[in-house]
This record gives C-alpha cells, sequence and structure tokens, in this order.
C-alpha cells in the first residue's frame, strides 16, 4: 500500500524555522521525483520545491529562494523541506508529492501556520 506522510506542521512565529518530513512507502522512493507544494486558504496549490531522484538537482519557486532546502535521504524514504525565516505568507497546507513516468502520489498535507 502506497502511503506518502507529512509531519513537522506546526505554529510558528515570524523569522521562525520548521522543519517538514514526508515518509514514503509502499513503492521505490529512490526512483521518484520528489516535491513540496503548499494551499494557501482560497487559493490554487502551488508547486514550492522539487528534488531529483538521486537528490542532485534541486529547484524552488522564487517565494522561497534562498529561505527553503528541500533534500531527501533515499535510505529513510523520507523527503525533507527545511523552512527557515518563515513569513505570514508561508502560512498554508504543505502536501508532499512523489512522481516516476505516470506514477503519483500525495501525502495527506500537514498545517504550517506563521503568525505572531
Amino acid at each position: 500500500q502506497v502511503q506518502l506522510v507529512e509531519s513537522g506542521g506546526g505554529l510558528v512565529q515570524p523569522g521562525g524555522s520548521l522543519r517538514l518530513s514526508c515518509a514514503a512507502s509502499g513503492f521505490t522512493f529512490s526512483i521518484y521525483t520528489m516535491s513540496w507544494y503548499r494551499q494557501a486558504p482560497g487559493k490554487e496549490r502551488e508547486l514550492v520545491a522539487t528534488i531529483a531522484s538521486a537528490g542532485g538537482s534541486t529547484n524552488y519557486a522564487d517565494s522561497v529562494k534562498g529561505r527553503f532546502t528541500i533534500s531527501r535521504d533515499n535510505a529513510k524514504n523520507t523527503a525533507y523541506l527545511q523552512m527557515n525565516s518563515l513569513k505570514p505568507e508561508d502560512t498554508a497546507v504543505y502536501y508532499c508529492k512523489a512522481k516516476w513516468l505516470r506514477y503519483e502520489y500525495w501525502g495527506q498535507g500537514t498545517q504550517v501556520t506563521v503568525s505572531s
């Protein structure tokens, strides 16, 4: 059974940091491109960051460049999103996605709220 389980969300003050995790099971994690998306209330889901299967290539949305870092540990079947210098506009539900060819899986999401 395929599963992607996000964790690490929560309430943080502006300027703070959080580290999200995405634990995968039920498929060959190491060959999948992993991505993080987010969706704020009333807005469309947007791509935040992507990392290639081998972990050597990453891409980021302009809004998070220099503040967020995506990484993965293929030995642990886990992807991460380190979020620093958080802003209120980063508030959203964060989802991880695994994709390989026509196969695509999503997690259930984890809430991140940035507020004082």
